[in-house]
């Protein structure tokens, strides 16, 4: 058998065994003509971007609540040559790390849900605006 013979034959039977799968949402419940508009709930948004920024807060106050007595106690079993103190600062520098990552992440969410409200509030503005033009548009022809 040629290569072109063998090629086109496993062409063939990989084609055969092919099917094609969209990763997709499932469809509403009674078939599709839905509309594929997208739509924000402003409350929503709201009420996400308040719970970041309250975790923001709460995180900001009780995050570091033990940062004194942990850095306290790590530096006097440092101190006494105990290799526990030196572990103990490790932990908390690697928690106040990890929480000011946190932190930021939680204002990131916040501010950008912020911002996600108000732009699309001004874009529906500017789409309501536009359709008004083109509906005058069409009397005035």
């Amino acid at each position: 058998m040629s290569f072109e013979d063998e090629w086109a034959s496993v062409r063939s039977t990989s084609t055969a065994n092919v099917s094609m799968r969209l990763n997709q949402v499932a469809p509403e419940p009674g078939g599709g003509g839905g509309s594929a508009d997208l739509s924000v709930d402003q409350d929503k948004l709201g009420a996400i971007g308040s719970a970041a920024y309250a975790l923001h807060g709460r995180l900001a106050k009780d995050g570091n609540h033990a940062r004194t007595s942990t850095t306290e106690a790590g530096t006097g079993l440092s101190s006494h040559g105990f290799l526990t103190g030196s572990a103990l600062s490790t932990v908390q520098e690697t928690w106040s790390s990890q929480l000011n990552t946190l932190l930021d992440a939680c204002a990131n969410i916040s501010n950008h849900l912020d911002y996600s409200a108000a732009s699309h509030a001004k874009e529906e503005a500017d789409i309501a605006a536009a359709l008004s033009t083109s509906k005058i548009n069409e009397y005035l022809k």
